[in-house]
């Protein structure tokens, strides 16, 4: 009786840098099907004909994802089936991606960028992403341009990212410090970890409590102490958690809903116009959902007067409160 092999894990970060690379490769797009069935990351969990919901429902996350980080990520659609999705294509124009023609490098800071690249491409991917390049031909395309030749951000992960990666591949109990806003000091916590995975652009670890067995989501930015992996080890479950985890996060972000009112035309309006799921109500009122009040606080604060926040209460003095206490250490 045949088994069937197990799907491979492909890193949050490889999936995302191979996704780049074929949409940069394609001056025509490519429909959300071919994507699923050819790029790496997703072709590997990708069923012809069967039933590929999850895995849109990742893709969608991907492209909010490289939005965040700058990627200028175009939809086009098909001449004559205007709002057809199965049609629609996407690119990344090459213009709008590469770096400005005025921009020069010196033979000496080339060198230091090529050696800076190969550093970055060695640590942070497998093997089988070293060879995306090779890969593009699947998709019909042949390229010798530097990787080098675009622009992309890099965004460096929180310190606990490392070890909680590698106690997830050993499957052991991790111990460590959160400290949640509003704490005076930080609680120390023994959590199985089931899954790192990343939402509006930040790494969260989905773990389980040993004792308890509850399910519970923390922030890497709020973990303050070094990860401690334990020699006790745990039962990791058949099925990836991160689905399950990702589906809480976005049932918490749908239920949460702010009434903000921006400046028109000012940086405020921009940016947060540019978020998944902002909607106007009104001339100059935004409806924006969330997930963590603390971090749409924070961000809320930074834009000063631009912004003044209507509902929830509880939002509008978290943001009050900032202001206060920025004025009161700064003047």
């Amino acid at each position: 009786m045949p088994t069937s092999r197990p799907v491979p894990r492909i890193p949050v970060e490889e999936r995302l840098f191979s996704l780049v690379l074929a949409l940069l490769a394609t001056e025509s797009g490519l429909t959300k099907n071919e994507i699923l069935s050819t790029v790496q990351g997703y072709r590997q969990r990708y069923a012809p004909g069967g039933d590929n919901a999850n895995l849109e429902r990742q893709f969608e996350r991907d492209k909010d994802d490289i939005r965040e980080l700058g990627v200028p990520l175009e939809t086009i659609e098909t001449p004559g089936q205007a709002g057809n999705n199965q049609t629609l294509r996407y690119r990344i124009p090459r213009g709008s991606y590469e770096l400005p023609e005025d921009v020069r490098f010196s033979p000496q800071e080339v060198t230091l960028l090529n050696l800076a690249a190969r550093v970055w491409r060695e640590g942070s991917l497998s093997s089988e992403s070293r060879r995306a390049l090779l890969k593009l031909g699947s998709l019909g395309v042949t390229s010798d341009e530097p990787v080098l030749g675009y622009a992309p951000r890099v965004r460096v992960r929180d310190a606990a990212f490392e070890p909680l990666s590698a106690a997830l591949e050993k499957h052991v109990i991790v111990r460590f410090d959160y400290l949640k806003p509003g704490q005076a000091a930080a609680r120390r916590r023994e959590v199985e970890p089931l899954a790192l995975f990343q939402h509006q652009g930040r790494w969260h670890l989905y773990a389980a409590e040993p004792d308890t067995r509850l399910h519970k989501t923390f922030l890497l930015r709020r973990i303050v102490s070094p990860i401690e992996l334990t020699s006790r080890g745990f039962q990791p479950p058949a099925e990836d958690p991160r689905e399950q985890a990702l589906r809480d996060l976005e049932a918490i972000w749908e239920s949460r809903v702010a009434i903000v009112e921006a400046v028109p035309g000012s940086d405020a309006a921009t940016r947060l116009l540019k978020r998944r799921g902002t909607t106007r109500v009104g001339n100059d009122r935004l409806s924006l959902h969330y997930a963590d009040p603390d971090i749409i606080a924070d961000e809320l604060a930074g834009f000063g007067p631009e912004v003044v926040v209507i509902d929830p209460p509880q939002l509008r003095d978290a943001v009050r409160e900032r202001l206060e206490r920025t004025v009161a250490e700064h003047g």
